[in-house]
C-alpha cells in the first residue's frame, strides 16, 4: 500500500464517530420516506405503464423495482457508510480514485442537483399556476416569473439556510401523504371499471415502471453512503432501507397508480394518466388546496437540492466562491424548468438513472472483490470504475439520443448497473485498479 500524499479533501476526512450514530427510524428511513412522497416520484408513475400493463402487472413493477432499488442500489452503498463513516466523497476515492473521485461521484453529483432543482422548478410552478384555476402553460410569462421566484428562493435558502429546511422536512412528508390518501379513496370505487388499452404493451409497461421507479432513485441510492452513515450497525442499514425504500415506494407510488386508476375507470373520457389531473378532479377548494400544499411539501426537497450542489462544488473547489456557483447552476436550472424542458420526467429519470446506474454497479463489484468491506483509496484515476461507468452511461442513454431502435435497452438504470458491476469486475481482474494508499483515519471511530 502506497504512502503517497493524499489530496485535502481525504486528508481532513473524519469518520463519524460510533457515538454519533442512531437508529433506522431516526435517520436512514425516514430521510427516504420523505423522498418518494415527493410528488414528482409519482406525478407520472401510470404515464406509459398503466394503459400498456394494467394496474395488477404495473403493481407488481413497482414492488419488483422497490427491492431493485434496496439490494442493488443501496445496500452496499448504505453498508459503505455505516462501516467506514465517511461520506460518498471520500467512499468513491476507492472505485474511482483519490484524483479519479472528484470528478466522479463527487462533482457528478452536484450538477445532477441542478437537473433536480430544475424538475422541481417546473413541477411546483405547475401546480401554483393550477391552484389560481388557471392554465400553466411552461414559457408563458406567469409560468416563467413564478419559476424564477421559485428557483432563486431555493438557491439561496439551500445555501445560506439548509437548517431551516431540514427542520421543515422532518414535518412536510405527511402532507402529501395526507393528500395521496385523500385522492385515493376519493377514486377507489372506480378501479374495478379500468381497463388498460386494447392495443397495450404489458411487457413494456412492466418494465416502464421498472426503470421510471430506479432512474428516480438512482442518485438516492449512491447517497446511501451519507444517508445510512449514521447508522449503527448492518441491521440499522437493512431496516432503514426496507421501511424508508422499499416499503415507501410501494405505498407512495401504488396509492397514486391505483387512484389514477380508479378515476379513468369512474371516466373513461378523462383519458389522463398524470396525477395532477387526478387531483382536478377533486374540484373546488379542495383541488387548490392540495396544489398548494403538495407545492409546499416540495420546497424542502429544492432546498436540499441546492444544499447538495453547494457540498459538492464547496468540497471539490474550496477557494471558488459557492453562492456564485450554486447561482449559476440555478440559472439553468430556472430556464430547463420555465421552458417546461423539465416537465420531461421520463426523460430526465433516464439521464440520471444512466448516469449513476454504473456508478452503483461498479461500487458493489469493488466492494464484493474488497472482501465486503472499504478499499481505502486508490491513487490517482482507477481506470476500472472510469471505463465502467462510461460504457454502462453510453449503452443506457442510447434509448433516449438514439430513438426508437434502442427501445429495447429497458430497464437502462438496471442495465447500466449490471455494465457497471461486470466490467467493474473484469477490469480489476485485469489489474486496471492502482494501488491503494495508506489513509490514517480510515478505521471506523
Amino acid at each position: 500500500m502506497s504512502n503517497g500524499a493524499l489530496p485535502d479533501y481525504l486528508k481532513m476526512a473524519t469518520p463519524l464517530p460510533t457515538a454519533n450514530r442512531v437508529p433506522w427510524w431516526k435517520s436512514t428511513a425516514q430521510t427516504y420516506a420523505g423522498i418518494f412522497l415527493w410528488v414528482v416520484f409519482y406525478m407520472k408513475i401510470a404515464d406509459g405503464t398503466l394503459a400498456q400493463a394494467g394496474l395488477g402487472l404495473s403493481l407488481l413493477g413497482l414492488v419488483v423495482a422497490a427491492f431493485i432499488c434496496h439490494f442493488l442500489f443501496y445496500l452496499v452503498p448504505g453498508r459503505l457508510g455505516m462501516e467506514t463513516g465517511y461520506p460518498l466523497y471520500v467512499v468513491g476515492s476507492s472505485t474511482y480514485g483519490t484524483a479519479g473521485g472528484f470528478l466522479m461521484p463527487g462533482l457528478l453529483m452536484g450538477l445532477l442537483q441542478f437537473g433536480w432543482l430544475a424538475v422541481n422548478i417546473a413541477v411546483s410552478t405547475s401546480f401554483i399556476i393550477q391552484a389560481t384555476g388557471a392554465e400553466a402553460v411552461p414559457g408563458s410569462l406567469p409560468f416563467v416569473l413564478v419559476a424564477i421566484v421559485w428557483g432563486l428562493a431555493a438557491c439561496f435558502i439551500g445555501v445560506l439556510g439548509i437548517q431551516y429546511v431540514a427542520k421543515v422536512a422532518s414535518v412536510l412528508p405527511i402532507v402529501p401523504l395526507i393528500m395521496i390518501l385523500i385522492v385515493f379513496f376519493t377514486n377507489l370505487g372506480g378501479v374495478g371499471k379500468f381497463q388498460p388499452a386494447a392495443e397495450g404493451k404489458p411487457l413494456m409497461g412492466f418494465l416502464a415502471m421498472i426503470a421510471m421507479v430506479v432512474g428516480f432513485f438512482a442518485t438516492a441510492g449512491a447517497a446511501g453512503v451519507d444517508i445510512a452513515m449514521s447508522n449503527r450497525n448492518a441491521k440499522d442499514v437493512q431496516l432503514g432501507g426496507l421501511f424508508g425504500i422499499a416499503l415507501a415506494i410501494i405505498v407512495a407510488g401504488g396509492l397514486p397508480l391505483i387512484a389514477i386508476a380508479g378515476a379513468n375507470g369512474a371516466d373513461p373520457k378523462l383519458n389522463s394518466y398524470v396525477f395532477d389531473t387526478v387531483i382536478k378532479q377533486q374540484g373546488g377548494f379542495l383541488a387548490s388546496s392540495m396544489f398548494i400544499l403538495f407545492t409546499i411539501a416540495s420546497f424542502a426537497p429544492a432546498g436540499f437540492s441546492s444544499f447538495i450542489a453547494a457540498n459538492s462544488f464547496g468540497t471539490m473547489f474550496p477557494k471558488a466562491n459557492k453562492m456564485g456557483m450554486v447561482l449559476c447552476g440555478a440559472i439553468v436550472s430556472i430556464v430547463l424548468g420555465a421552458t417546461g424542458v423539465a416537465l420531461n420526467l421520463a426523460g430526465v429519470f433516464t439521464i440520471i438513472g444512466a448516469s449513476f446506474g454504473p456508478i452503483c454497479g461498479s461500487m458493489v463489484a469493488d466492494y464484493l472483490l474488497s472482501g465486503c468491506k472499504w478499499a481505502g483509496p486508490r491513487k490517482g484515476i482507477n481506470w476500472a470504475g472510469y471505463v465502467a461507468w462510461l460504457v454502462g452511461f453510453v449503452v443506457a442513454i442510447l434509448p433516449t439520443v438514439g430513438g426508437a431502435k434502442f427501445s429495447f435497452i429497458t430497464p437502462a438504470p438496471v442495465i447500466a448497473f449490471v455494465i457497471g458491476f461486470v466490467l467493474y469486475a473484469v477490469l480489476a481482474k485485469a489489474g486496471l485498479e492502482p494501488e491503494r494508499v495508506a489513509m490514517p483515519s480510515a478505521k471506523r471511530a
